[in-house]
């Protein structure tokens, strides 16, 4: 067996390996010229698995000698009983419970999307429960030391002033914050979550290949693992002694909550999220979620008086403690990052009047640099008094002149890396031309500080499914240390991640990775798990808290007003098509549809109506056509991609169903695109319908399955949401936007007469979905004044004014804060007009055309007169006028919701642009 040498001048130790090495390569090219073949070996006694592990590295499934490890053994007669047909319906299962569960990491600059789906592989990762002992114990002193390190460099820096640690190493570290000098957080816990990436050398060993200690990722997605493993593997993950992490994640919540600077019955801890951008922010909604924390992002909070307040609809509500998955320098604009958006304006000072507990403390970064590594055996001497139980992968840090002339001698062995920034790119020596080295020499002597030489590591291998059956990747285990209250708990197993190629050793999942859920396997049997722990204190029963975060409160309401926006655009394309093929092109039916499409911009460069006839069959296709264009900001595509952004931003308001209704969405608008040829947005309509593939004919049960999702969204809304401040504002932006459409189709049906107004009253009950409803009432065709009652004043019609005005009316009773009685809000005495209008205009009178002599009639305020002046004033007379009151009184409130209630970012997020290309793209997929 080959043995660990001592490490080299300024390096930790340094993985060597001999005999096991060869004796590895030898085992496998025997089995590769033995009776199988060359398809591997028979994975213990199976008639159809096969695998044969790479040589010169360790297998974590197979020993040496060809054999399946022995805790291996009962998983794997476990996969051989299903056969290689129900594997492959299982590795099945596990994507689609993926999609269906929306989780994604975010790829940056990836073509094939921005949101790419989770990898898991169906086969995990096993431990022995002996030697996952000796990794606890290992990495609980590794946080106890990198928490020291901590203390000592932000307070009174013994460190430095002894010579343990180089002064530029620290000094010239942008993870250093200065500001944060002198900062004690409570009980000195620096780090209350860290995640270390451990690799297994040849002979066996695990090394801490690097640590991430400013926000590390992947503890909610080792859960979604564990969560998803139990459904595609049923029956193997009960039968085996496999230690849970659920039983750990209420001591992560009881520390967060224990970690409070001031006692309060009810701690607010909030997880701050950099926003749905970043690439792991499935995981922060799903953590948020899970451990029952609010999800906010830096333009949620505020600091007044040295105290972090959460901006809510009620007003400002302090806030204890603080998860935070932001990187420290773009936390405070005021006194670090100047430039950053997602920060909040004096929370440095606040960290120092000790009002606010952040995990991780500001400044965290600064443990997770590659060039400590070196000097932590003699930090842990110094700190601890005590070895260092898990070495770090060899490393030699540039800043000391013999490490630097080691690490350029040695160039062509070794990588190199920054020593500051862990997730930095690293230069392989080895696949370097002469220049290239020569260029990388002349970095080192310029910066010598900036830079290490490590040991490129020869990592293990696990058995991982594909298409051909098992096949060996090279694996990374990220384990996650999190603290309790009187120390720090490992998370039994974690997230196992592996590269993606034959021989690659690329682990990471920006480059084609995938994932594993890791198995610690105990030696006696496991009971049952339990639930959270309830609180030491009993907890007062509230309903109806009105701590909404006014950016949510702003998100529910475009979500709810884009949605509904989908649905009248929708049924609107449905109407057309279904006119061209019942009635024709030069149908006086498809001429009022095209008529109310026009002013509506769908789409903006379609010939107006009144054209040749025969022209209108090439308008339906460039209407259709431009409307699944994204870069179209009128049209369906661009709306669905809206409700997709904001949907994305609210998901930790969303229940699983609904965002598969919105995943359900994206997919039928993307299927439609990719099955047909869709031309550039903007341009002109084709001079001949033979270069447009799209048929108008297969449109409509198209458009059918658009509706499906929509559809699906607003009954799980009105039937499972919990009547909060979230549902209310949801619910206002749905009846605003269906009211305005009602608004746009009437205006259109003004603007008829004879034969057209017939087939314009019958199009605005097909829109507003009350065909069936009219014709049990009045068994004839569409006539004005009842076709006004059933769209205009019935209350009980979903679909009508008068129904979205009652429901607005409601709505705004319930957000206004308690007050004397008789004294209303803007916005409900704005609700009150709107139903007080369509309650008493009298429809039998109502004149459908203006005044011949084009004047307004006294009732008609549309721009200039003020709530005050028309609430006596009696509805108008006429239709054009009474809509065009409507409108301004709906457009008033909207806008004064936006001013009582709304967060106002810098940069629009519900504007009417169209979004940007790439991230259209992204989530509709590319052009054929």
């Amino acid at each position: 067996m080959g043995a660990v040498t001592a490490q080299r001048p300024g390096g930790s130790e340094r993985l060597r390996t001999g005999g096991l090495e060869q004796l590895m390569t030898s085992t496998v090219a025997d089995s590769r010229s033995g009776g199988d073949g060359g398809l591997g070996h028979a994975v213990h006694g199976s008639s159809w698995l096969r695998y044969t592990p790479r040589p010169g590295v360790f297998d974590e499934m197979m020993a040496p000698d060809g054999t399946v490890r022995p805790h291996w053994r009962d998983l794997m007669a476990q996969l051989d009983a299903l056969g290689p047909r129900e594997m492959a319906l299982r590795a099945d299962r596990s994507r689609r419970l993926i999609r269906d569960n929306g989780v994604t990491y975010n790829v940056y600059d990836d073509p094939a999307g921005h949101d790419r789906p989770w990898m898991l592989d169906p086969v995990p990762v096993l431990m022995e429960e002996r030697e996952w002992i000796d990794l606890e114990r290992a990495l609980i002193q590794r946080a106890h030391l990198l928490n020291a390190v901590l203390k000592d460099l932000y307070g009174p820096r013994h460190l430095l002033s002894e010579g343990i640690l180089p002064s530029a190493l620290v000094y010239a570290n942008p993870a250093y914050l200065r500001p944060l000098v002198g900062a004690k957080p409570r009980n000195d816990r620096f780090l209350h979550v860290l995640a270390v990436d451990l690799a297994r050398s040849p002979d066996g060993r695990w090394w801490v290949v690097d640590t991430r200690t400013e926000a590390p990722s992947g503890m909610g997605y080792a859960i979604e693992n564990r969560i998803i493993m139990n459904r595609v593997l049923p029956e193997v993950l009960p039968a085996l002694p496999v230690h849970r992490i659920r039983n750990h994640l209420s001591v992560i919540r009881d520390a967060l909550i224990a970690s409070t600077p001031r006692t309060r019955e009810n701690p607010r801890v909030v997880l701050w999220t950099p926003g749905p951008l970043n690439e792991t922010y499935f995981e922060h909604v799903y953590l948020a979620r899970y451990l029952g924390l609010t999800l906010v992002e830096g333009e949620d909070l505020t600091v007044r008086d040295g105290r972090v307040y959460l901006k809510t609809l009620e007003g400002l509500h302090p806030v204890d403690v603080i998860l935070r998955r932001n990187e420290s320098s773009f936390c405070d604009p005021l006194e670090l990052r100047g430039e950053s958006a997602l920060g909040a304006p004096g929370l440095v000072e606040a960290v120092h009047d000790g009002s606010v507990t952040l995990a991780n403390a500001l400044g965290s970064g600064l443990a997770e640099s590659p060039g400590l590594m070196p000097f932590l055996p003699a930090l842990c001497n110094r700190l601890l008094g005590e070895d260092l139980y898990m070495p770090s992968v060899a490393t030699w840090w540039c800043g000391q002149a013999r490490e630097r002339a080691y690490t350029q001698d040695r160039m062509a062995e070794l990588r190199v890396r920054s020593a500051f920034d862990p997730t930095g790119p690293v230069l392989e020596g080895s696949q370097l031309d002469a220049a290239g080295r020569e260029a990388l020499r002349e970095a080192l002597d310029r910066h010598p500080h900036a830079w290490v030489g490590q040991e490129s590591v020869a990592l293990s291998t696990a058995p991982a499914w594909t298409e051909n059956g098992l096949a060996p990747r090279t694996l990374v285990l990220r384990v996650h240390v999190c603290a309790s209250r009187d120390g720090y708990v490992v998370i039994p197993g974690g997230l196992g991640r592996f590269a993606g190629g034959d021989d690659s050793s690329n682990v990471s999942m920006q480059n084609g990775g995938g994932s594993k859920d890791v198995w610690v396997l105990s030696r006696h049997p496991l009971g049952l798990p339990p639930r959270f722990r309830a609180g030491e204190h009993p907890i007062t029963v509230v309903r109806g808290v009105r701590d909404l975060p006014s950016r949510v409160a702003d998100d529910l309401f475009w979500l709810g007003r884009y949605v509904e926006r989908c649905d009248a655009t929708t049924r609107m394309l449905r109407a057309m098509v279904g006119r061209l093929a019942e009635h024709g092109a030069g149908s006086v039916a498809l001429d009022v549809v095209l008529r109310l499409m026009w002013p509506m911009g769908h789409p903006p460069f379609a010939p107006p109506p009144g054209s040749e006839a025969g022209d209108h069959a090439q308008t339906v296709r460039a209407i259709l056509d431009a409307n699944l264009q994204p870069y179209n900001p009128t049209g369906l595509a661009s709306m669905v991609l809206n409700v997709h952004r904001i949907g994305v931003r609210v998901r930790d308001r969303l229940s699983v169903d609904n965002w598969r209704a919105i995943d359900a969405l994206i997919d039928t608008l993307a299927l439609w695109r990719h099955t047909n040829s869709v031309p550039v947005a903007g341009a002109p309509p084709p001079s001949t319908a033979a270069t447009l593939t799209l048929r108008p004919e297969e449109a409509a049960p198209r458009l059918s399955a658009v509706l499906m999702p929509l559809q699906v969204m607003a009954g799980l809304a009105n039937e499972n949401m919990t009547r909060g401040l979230g549902w209310r504002f949801l619910d206002t932006g749905r009846r605003i936007e269906r009211a305005l459409h009602i608004l746009e189709t009437f205006e259109n049906v003004a603007r008829t007469s004879g034969e057209t107004r017939d087939a314009a009253l019958d199009m605005a009950l097909e829109l507003g979905d009350s065909q069936m409803t009219y014709r049990a009432r009045y068994l004839d065709a569409p006539q004005t004044v009842p076709v006004l009652d059933v769209m205009i004043a019935d209350e009980s019609n979903p679909r009508s004014l008068a129904y979205q005005f009652a429901r607005l009316g409601l709505h705004m009773d319930s957000l206004a804060p308690d007050q004397a009685f008789g004294l209303r809000t803007h916005e409900q005495r704005l609700a009150v007009r709107l139903l007080g209008i369509t309650r008493t205009v009298d429809l039998d009178r109502m004149d459908l055309m203006e005044p011949a002599d084009g004047r307004r009639p006294p009732g008609d305020s549309a721009t200039n007169r003020s709530l005050h002046d028309t609430a006596a004033m009696p509805p108008p007379e006429d239709l054009p006028a009474l809509l065009r009151l409507l409108r301004s009184l709906l457009t008033a409130l909207s806008e004064s919701l936006a001013r009582q209630y709304f967060a106002h970012a810098v940069e629009m997020r519900h504007g009417s642009g169209a979004p940007r290309f790439h991230v259209a793209d992204d989530v509709l997929g590319a052009q054929p």
